[in-house]
């Protein structure tokens, strides 16, 4: 089977072809409906050979997966070939905790490290994917290419969301900062799941006519102004709470500026700065708290809210042989919505 492999690392990934492999007990073989591309991906590829630490390349990049079961493992039930499914892409849990009991498997208390699809374990850029049966969620008729995109920039949105949803009354405001692939969802969650008014913030004009059109209530330009127009929207009081889906010092600063007293910011933005935190740093009775995607428990409600029509999942698409143009136009900001790369030869099996 064709998949696009990291070699080498710090070496461009290429395409090659590569023996397809069968699952042993507790294992699905999925057959590739569509694989979702991320910013975390660009920054795989710029890994040292001594940060990947003892799970190295070569290795099949893609964690955004969603399919058709091709075959199943010894012992596995509860799945049937041809059967759409979605995967979670974190896979280092232990399975018995009671953080993975509940199906939060990414809050495992045993998870040292990120490892998954495409990090540490063939990815999904391939015709197949090989996957623990634990981490795979049926999805009813949903389109895999569809689906792809919700099972990471939707799962962090949604898990970061479901906590707040409390103070999300009527009268109360939600602000999601940085709009692109993965904010878009959390517009579309923030507006089905909570009477808060919306607003959105990028300095993207695109950007923010897109999150207009799927539920924001308020569109505005990231500057310096931005935490003070959000206050005066919000007669003084501020927001109950904030996405950050960039996490650059900025964004940190803007999403604390704007936050009202006991409001809560979640931050998924992965550009990795910080901010200080103290007595007279932040709101009184402030929660600051950091989200890292999600588990099986949240992909299921994900995927049902989708299947109903609740959530428009924006895909840009690209066949497989043309991944590595996905991934320019994804580091270059082309992208309208999430790159879904598409195995030329899918089609949903029989």
């Amino acid at each position: 089977m064709i998949a696009y492999r990291l070699v080498q690392a710090q070496e461009p990934p290429r395409l090659e072809d590569v023996p397809r492999p069968s699952p042993g007990p507790g294992q699905l073989l999925v057959k590739v409906g569509g694989c979702g591309l991320c910013h975390t991906d660009l920054g795989l590829m710029k890994r040292t050979r001594a940060e990947w630490l003892d799970t190295p390349p070569p290795l099949t990049l893609g964690h955004e997966i969603a399919g058709w079961v091709a075959q199943t493992g010894q012992g596995v039930v509860g799945f049937k070939r041809g059967e759409p499914v979605a995967v979670v892409p974190v896979w280092g849990s232990c399975g018995h905790c009671p953080a993975c009991r509940r199906g939060e498997e990414n809050f495992c208390y045993y998870i040292s490290r990120l490892i998954g699809a495409g990090v540490g374990f063939d990815g999904g850029l391939a015709e197949y994917v090989l996957v623990e049966a634990r981490f795979v969620v049926p999805m009813g008729d949903f389109d895999p290419v569809l689906a792809a995109p919700l099972t990471d920039a939707g799962l962090t949105t949604y898990t970061a969301i479901k906590p707040a949803l409390p103070a999300l009354v009527p009268g109360s405001t939600a602000v999601v900062i940085g709009v692109g692939g993965l904010g878009l969802l959390g517009v579309q969650f923030l507006r089905t799941l909570s009477g808060a008014r919306v607003i959105a913030v990028d300095n993207d004009k695109a950007h923010l006519e897109l999150a207009k059109a799927h539920g924001a209530d308020i569109a505005l330009s990231s500057d310096t102004s931005t935490a003070e127009q959000i206050r005066d929207i919000t007669s003084g009081a501020g927001a109950s709470f904030v996405l950050d889906c960039v996490g650059a010092e900025s964004t940190l600063k803007t999403g604390v500026a704007a936050l009202a007293r006991l409001g809560r910011l979640t931050l998924v933005g992965a550009a990795l700065k910080t901010i200080p935190f103290g007595l007279h740093e932040v709101p009184w009775g402030a929660q600051l708290t950091t989200s890292l995607n999600g588990g099986t428990l949240n992909l299921r409600e994900i995927i049902d809210l989708a299947r109903i029509g609740r959530i428009e999942t924006i895909v840009d698409r690209y066949p497989l042989s043309h991944v590595a143009d996905a991934y320019r136009d994804l580091a270059d900001g082309k992208l309208r919505g999430r790159a879904v790369c598409i195995p030329e030869a899918v089609g949903q099996m029989s």
